[in-house]
């Protein structure tokens, strides 16, 4: 296929990084949650932000002329609907995601290195620290896995699970979603220690706590809990490498009971890798920000669950992102 692009769009397509970038600080430095509350002068905002006023009322501008942002008599205000996004204090905010996604800009821009060495970006801590940078990754599996979950569990029916176990749960939003789609059952929550607190909290004020056991772990070193008839592994397998995920799989084989189901919910590429698009440049996320990670073929799933010890393995269902599906099974005895 001949793609034919002009100078100009090649230039404009090179400056597209721009208004991520005036978004990005936006967002980091919460501009849309100190507006929501009324309008204000970009010298009363410096001053309540603790930034430079003239890098302040420049980016202000910016905001502005993106749309982001109305400015009136010098006084800056958020627009109903970016504030409904944007804002800290709207429940639908996809603050997480802007964020998260800002963190992947600053990698991205390394990638002529990453290719020389090989190894992912430096990418030190954002204005929102360690910390903050944690919960924007958590907040934005969220964002991105909550307006689809229902769907993909329609993909999954019939469930008829008993225990289900959540590998890399995040904030919960699978274990929410998975329980309220077969009412009788329970489920187990594993990921790393510091994440089960924002997992806890989401999955109480989803008012289902009492179904829910929470285990600390990392899944690369530390053995999994055993007795789910039921395994979730969503967007794990790409952080790894084969060899990482065949020891995983084998973990989970071990795990799960005689007879159970594992689901795996990830990018799956064609056999030239060139596609779909999106798995594509997924694949460059994974290498500017993982040691190991890349996109898989289902052949190459396939293989190493096999290897694992896993039957009836298929991909029921693909798309062009990150919600194909593929289902394997142990064998009852």
């Amino acid at each position: 296929m001949t793609v034919s692009l002009s100078c100009d769009e090649v230039l404009k397509l090179m400056r597209s990084f721009q208004p991520t970038c005036v978004l990005a600080a936006a967002a980091e430095l919460d501009i849309f949650t100190s507006l929501s509350g009324g309008s204000a002068n970009s010298a009363d905002l410096s001053a309540r932000l603790g930034t430079d006023l003239r890098a302040t009322t420049i980016l202000l501008d910016a905001l502005t002329s993106l749309g982001f942002l109305m400015k009136e008599n010098d006084e800056y205000r958020v627009p109903p609907g970016v504030a409904e996004m944007l804002s800290e204090s709207s429940p639908t905010n996809i603050l997480p995601g802007v964020r998260h996604q800002a963190n992947g800009v600053r990698r991205w821009a390394q990638l002529a290195r990453v290719v020389q060495t090989g190894g992912p970006a430096e990418c030190p801590p954002s204005v929102r620290g360690p910390d903050g940078d944690l919960a924007s990754f958590i907040g934005a599996m969220e964002n991105y896995s909550a307006p689809v979950a229902e769907q993909v569990i329609d993909k999954l029916r019939p469930l008829g699970f008993r225990h289900l176990l959540d590998i890399g749960a995040g904030p919960g939003t699978w274990t929410i979603a998975l329980l309220r789609a077969v009412p009788n059952a329970i489920a187990t929550v594993f990921d790393l220690p510091q994440v089960i607190p924002m997992a806890r909290q989401r999955i109480e004020q989803a008012g289902l706590i009492k179904r829910v056991s929470f285990v600390g772990g990392d899944y690369l070193s530390d053995d999994l809990p055993a007795g789910a008839d039921f395994i979730w592994l969503s967007a794990i397998a790409h952080q790894n490498s084969r060899e990482q995920n065949a020891a995983l799989f084998a973990k989970i084989h071990k795990a799960l009971s005689p007879g159970g189901t594992l689901a795996v919910r990830d990018v799956v590429m064609d056999e030239s890798r060139t596609g779909p698009q999106a798995g594509a440049l997924f694949a460059i996320n994974m290498l500017v920000a993982t040691e190991h990670g890349n996109t898989y073929t289902f052949e190459e799933f396939r293989s190493d669950l096999a290897h694992a010890g896993f039957v009836n393995i298929e991909l029921f269902y693909h798309d062009d992102a990150m919600n194909s599906l593929i289902r394997a099974q142990k064998l009852r005895t």
